[in-house]
């Protein structure tokens, strides 16, 4: 009886890791933003790109602490065909994001998540920052949490860039 339980909790365990190793990679909603100077971009759009789309806040001292790093990333990386989409929370004043952005000088796009449908599309996403990177083929290939290793998000973009 013991041999057979403990076989049963091997092929349980095989079972999860097998899961984990082989789950099929979550297809990234079909959201449209509406960026803060007035265009509308959807992730449809941005297939064939690697794409970097990060909820933040003006209010959130780790999302300010980031924005230099997200600034760095996407100068060195947007010539390869990164994109990144920062996407203001719902309870973020417009003009709070509309100064931060011209007045960090932020080179790419910024959107207004006025309804919260694009945060409720990446799965009801509340903590800030909270980022989505998502390949050429508009896969979520990894999700990041506040602080994040910069080397092994480097690692990520670049392998992402180099996939077909």
């Amino acid at each position: 009886m013991k041999k057979l339980v403990v076989a049963v909790m091997v092929a349980v365990v095989a079972g999860i890791a097998g899961w984990f190793v082989w789950r099929p990679v979550q297809a990234a909603p079909d959201v449209t933003f509406a960026s803060i100077d007035g265009r509308k971009i959807s992730l449809q759009d941005l297939r064939g790109k690697v794409v970097l789309v990060k909820f933040w806040a003006t209010d959130c001292v780790t999302c300010i602490k980031q924005m230099p790093e997200t600034i760095a990333d996407y100068n060195r990386y947007a010539p390869q065909g990164f994109q990144t989409v920062a996407v203001a929370m719902q309870y973020d004043p417009p003009n709070y994001v509309l100064n931060f952005t011209q007045s960090r000088k932020l080179p790419f796009t910024v959107a207004l998540d006025t309804q919260g449908k694009a945060a409720q599309a990446f799965g009801d996403v509340r903590l800030t920052p909270t980022a989505f990177l998502i390949d050429k083929q508009g896969r979520i290939i990894k999700r990041y949490l506040g602080e994040y290793d910069p080397k092994e998000f480097h690692a990520q973009v670049e392998k992402a860039l180099a996939a077909g």
